[in-house]
Order: structure tokens, then sequence, then C-alpha cells
């Protein structure tokens, strides 16, 4: 088992979830090959989950919880390790902006989620 960041996180990156992470695990792309948003590494999660309650987009599932209209990203998220040139690990910036539960809502809605 492991975690999954989805399209959720797309464009709306925050770092709490990095800060959470015994492991570092969390990678974010360098260029713009990829979305801008954290990947988590299906190789390196020890599968905790102090990553899900941390996000405040609620963009992060367990892999056999995502659902089914982000089912593209468990595969996306692999790509941080078969592609790892691309990537870099992700850092914790608690100066993020944190959404309120009207704009989390509203970003469900927009990628079909609600």
């Amino acid at each position: 088992m492991t975690w999954v960041v989805t399209q959720l996180c797309k464009d709306n990156v925050d770092t709490a979830c990095v800060a959470e992470c015994p492991v570092d695990c969390f990678y974010k792309p360098t260029g713009d090959d990829y979305s801008k948003m954290l990947y988590i590494s299906p190789d390196e999660c020890i599968d905790c989950g102090a990553c899900e309650p941390a996000c405040p987009w609620e963009a992060i599932f367990q892999d056999d919880s995502v659902p089914e209209v982000f089912s593209d990203d468990i595969e996306l998220n692999a790509k941080c390790d078969e592609d790892r040139d691309n990537f870099e690990t992700a850092e914790n910036d608690p100066d993020t902006h944190k959404p309120s539960p009207e704009e989390v809502t509203a970003n469900k809605e927009k990628h079909g989620y609600s």
C-alpha cells in the first residue's frame, strides 16, 4: 500500500503534508513535463498515513481508495520514481496559502469530485 497525491493538489501545492512525512517521500517536478503538484514515491512511502490529514486540499488518498475520477494519478505518482531526473525532493514551505472550506469544495467540483 502507498498513498497518492491527486489532481486536487494541481496548482494548489501546499506542503503541510511534506512536514508530516517521516521519510521524505514527497517530490515535485523540476520542469514542465509534469503537472505542478506534489507526488508521493510509491517506492519510498511507508504507508504511515501521516500526510493525509495534513493536506488542506484533501488531495491525498490511500492507493486502494483513490476516487475513480483520479485513478490515473496512481500511475502519475509513480513517475517520480521512474523519471527521477525530472523531480526533486519537496520541502515544507509553511507560508503556502491555506484554503478556506469554500475553496476546497470549489476545487473538488472543478475536478469533477464532490
